[in-house]
């Protein structure tokens, strides 16, 4: 199982940080994915990346300690989940997103491996955290 965790503070008030967050189809479309598509719980998620397309459904799914966490309902994942908490602080709200994932080799083969997997979670993680920063301007 791998593990990727982004954390910032945000200068504005939990509620608001919370109220972006659950507008969660602008707020997945800030992680830069080229297609976004929610119906309900289910999230349709398109990217690409070099030469390859990965197509992503997510379902959010209960966990009482986050404002937002989904789990892989279909895609590339062996399993994948991502929840995101929020703290008051001092001088905002610090958000922490993690995302825990397992890979499924039959699926994806030579051309990801664990690293670059990580390494566009965590931009895709701090784009989205970024924007929350942008709306809170």
């Amino acid at each position: 199982m791998e593990t990727v965790t982004v954390t910032r503070t945000i200068a504005a008030p939990e509620s608001a940080v919370r109220e972006a967050i659950l507008d969660v189809e602008p707020f997945m479309r800030a992680a830069g994915f080229d297609e976004v598509d929610v119906d309900g719980d289910i999230i349709d998620l398109t990217n690409r990346v070099g030469l390859a397309e990965i197509e992503l459904t997510v379902e959010r799914v209960d966990d009482p300690d986050a404002v937002l966490a989904y789990e892989q309902h279909e895609g590339m994942f062996e399993s994948m989940r991502t929840v995101y908490h929020l703290e008051d602080v001092d001088d905002g709200t610090r958000v922490e997103a993690t995302t825990d994932f397992a890979l499924d080799v039959s699926l994806v083969g030579e051309l990801l491996d664990a690293t670059v997997v990580s390494r566009q979670r965590r931009r895709e993680l701090t784009a989205q955290l970024e924007s929350l920063e942008s709306a809170a301007e």
